[in-house]
């Protein structure tokens, strides 16, 4: 837990000290950009089944951004939230890397640059498919502001002691939608990759910019595995769909330090 002097200190931090505006949803108003004080974040990158990940982009306006092979890079994002500005949740997000269609890229490797540069200079970003978190406002927030794919699950994360853990059950039944978990021993240090990321509401293109602070460090991925249970929820028929059943990620990343502003969003 922090202290009111503790909280009172992030808030008034130069990273956290910027300009807000209220927007009202169905569970409260919410200042944003929303602010991440406090947070454990795990992401894996996996190669996903092609004609999977076709399907859930057909009519959305996006294209596949980075491939291994043939094969288009997902990533599973996952965050354990103990301070922001709309209070502690914890969220999993499977995205899509990808391009606006039309969009001129480059070779791959300067694909994979591109992750590395401020988010006002590439057009490189996520598409999410789903998004559960654990609180009613973070639902609320996220999909009457962005329109992202959220639902209120539960949700356990687990980081430390050089394991990690993470499973989301279903809200209808109780079943598990997906487990990744294993060995998590840190290695080499990478640095913030400030985020892009694609959403529709209200039959509007929404891009939005999330600004972060502080690295990450890099794991070797062997022994952590994506494991999609028994559930008959979209997410894990998503999941089954792009070929993530069973699947080794190609690189994972965690922190404990991890902060962020989540901007409002843009309607392209």
């Amino acid at each position: 837990m922090h202290t009111v002097n503790e909280t009172s200190e992030l808030a008034s931090d130069a990273f956290f000290a910027v300009p807000r505006t209220t927007v009202s949803t169905s569970a409260g108003d919410v200042e944003l950009p929303i602010l991440y004080y406090d947070n454990s974040h795990v992401i894996a990158v996996f190669a996903a089944d092609p004609a999977g990940v076709a399907a859930k982009l057909e009519g959305t306006g996006l294209v596949p951004a980075l491939h291994v092979g043939n094969r288009p890079v997902v990533l599973c994002a996952m965050y354990e939230y103990r301070l922001t500005s709309i209070g502690p949740y914890n969220e999993v997000g499977i995205g899509i890397a990808v391009y606006p269609e039309g969009h001129r890229s480059g070779p791959l490797p300067t694909r994979w640059l591109e992750l590395l540069r401020p988010p006002d200079r590439r057009d490189q970003g996520a598409y999410v498919i789903d998004l559960p978190v654990t609180t009613e406002a973070a639902r609320a927030a996220g999909s009457e502001i962005w329109g992202y794919p959220k639902f209120v699950a539960p949700i356990q994360f687990s980081l430390g002691g050089g394991r990690f853990s993470c499973g989301v059950e279903d809200p209808d039944d109780g079943s598990t939608i997906m487990e990744f978990s294993g060995r998590a021993i840190p290695t080499i240090p990478i640095p913030p990759s400030p985020l892009v990321l694609y959403s529709h509401n209200h039959g509007a293109m929404i891009r939005t910019h999330v600004d972060l602070r502080n690295g990450m460090r890099a794991h070797l991925p062997g022994g952590i595995k994506m494991k999609v249970g028994g559930s008959h929820h979209r997410m894990a028929n998503n999941l089954r769909d792009i070929g993530l059943d069973g699947a080794v990620p190609l690189a994972v990343a965690s922190t404990n330090r991890f902060q962020s502003r989540l901007n409002n969003g843009i309607a392209l």
